[in-house]
């Protein structure tokens, strides 16, 4: 497994931009698809976005594409969460973790929470109206 800590999150006003960052240890970053995923109070903690191996392939819940990029550099062992147009409910403790499950079109391994075997401790974003 990959140890994850992320970092970068914060309370910012609707409409900016934050950047999240995920930075991985060990020497086999770059062999696991990486997701985003986030929780708001009282809710399930849901899919965001993720990245294959490569960075080749990427994915993105519907209320979020356009808004949000997803990137990583495997050089840094480091994955992105790049936000802007942030609204009110973005606000929520968002996650990386990694997978081994390589992309499919159907998007439907990353999607599932229960196929990311390392989590990183969270980090929270809040968004002011």
């Amino acid at each position: 497994q990959v140890q994850l800590v992320e970092s970068g999150g914060g309370l910012v006003q609707a409409g900016d931009s934050l950047r999240l960052s995920c930075a991985a240890s060990g020497r086999t970053f770059s062999s696991y698809a990486m997701g985003w995923f986030r929780q708001a109070p009282g809710k399930e903690r849901e899919f965001v976005a993720a990245i294959s191996r490569s960075g080749t392939y990427t994915l993105y819940t519907d209320s979020v594409k356009g808004r949000f990029t997803v990137s990583r550099d495997n050089a840094k062992n480091t994955v992105y969460l790049q936000m802007n147009s942030l609204k009110p409910e973005d606000t929520a403790l968002y996650f990386c973790a990694a997978t081994n499950q390589p992309y499919r079109a159907s998007g439907s391994a990353w999607t599932d929470r229960s196929n990311f075997g390392s989590w990183g401790q969270g980090n929270q974003v809040t968004v002011s109206s």
